[in-house]
């Protein structure tokens, strides 16, 4: 085998792990990639070497990440013509995604859903780093589950995969993260901030 067939083989390689990465590939081409990564070391190393940048993007608007598929199109073609290949086909749209709402200084929500006869709100809510979010009584159950960050709940410092469960009428006096967070929160829209 030639060595630039190895390297145009070794580059493919890379290119399925980015897209892999950024969740751009279909079922099967996800597939194939899946497969690759588990039986190639090097291709291991690049997928955690992106884990951290592909972190990152939970910020990012969904448009700078998913360009127009006119644009994916036009890019498809000419990177397979550069590399000789079947040109990749855009990922089907992904289904809405609510966009990030600021609702204080450094906090935004995604609002998943909203139970109004309940009184109960599920989303995602994201807070920059050094922010703090406000004291609060809990009017209902509250459970907080936490992606990516750290986060202080008075004396409780949590960290990604950590769960919190609070009982209605508990208080949460101080709420704060230092390095920036992103967490899942269940929780009443009757909480009183103070």
């Amino acid at each position: 085998m030639s060595s630039r067939l190895t390297k145009h083989h070794q580059q493919q390689h890379v290119d399925l792990v980015f897209l892999y990465a950024l969740q751009a590939l279909g079922r099967h081409e996800a597939g194939i990639a899946e497969h690759q990564i588990s039986s190639c070391e090097d291709c291991q190393h690049e997928m955690e070497s992106l884990r951290p940048v592909v972190g990152s993007f939970v910020g990012w608007s969904t448009d700078v990440l998913r360009p127009p598929e006119p644009l994916w199109d036009r890019l498809a073609q000419r990177i397979a013509k550069e590399a000789g290949t079947q040109p990749l086909t855009a990922p089907p749209e992904a289904p809405f995604r609510p966009e990030w709402e600021e609702v204080g200084a450094g906090i935004y929500v995604k609002v998943l859903a909203l139970d109004s006869d309940r009184d109960r709100v599920s989303m995602l809510v994201r807070l920059d780093p050094g922010t703090d979010y406000p004291p609060h009584t809990h009017a209902g159950v509250e459970e907080l589950h936490l992606l990516h960050g750290e986060l202080k709940v008075d004396e409780k410092t949590l960290y990604p995969g950590d769960f919190i469960h609070a009982e209605a009428g508990t208080v949460d006096r101080r709420v704060w993260t230092e390095s920036g967070c992103v967490c899942v929160l269940m929780t009443s829209t009757k909480d009183r901030l103070f």
